[in-house]
């Protein structure tokens, strides 16, 4: 379901200069000021989100790292032992 146009407000104080500016640009765009800095806000939140969820890797890096999930598992001492007990939550 889409949130409501009016769930939240932002209040912002700028420079006059940069109000000009994004009034200009948003003019250029047909846009109101709103939807304007609410677009470009959008765009960059996504964009640093992506950043940090989304890797991007070359062709080698990639295979490489298939291959690494395809090895067959490696016995691990240290393991065997943490998972043998007791655990934190058994009574």
């Amino acid at each position: 379901m889409a949130e409501p146009l009016r769930a939240a407000r932002w209040n912002l104080r700028i420079a006059s200069g940069t109000d000009a500016l994004v009034r200009q640009a948003a003019s250029l765009r047909s846009q109101n000021m709103s939807e304007f800095v609410i677009g470009a806000a959008l765009l960059e939140a996504e964009r640093v989100l992506a950043d940090r969820t989304v890797f991007q890797v070359d062709d080698a890096a990639w295979q490489e790292f298939l291959d690494l999930l395809d090895r067959p598992v490696r016995e691990n001492a240290g393991l065997d032992r943490l998972f043998a007990g007791p655990f934190a939550f058994d009574e």
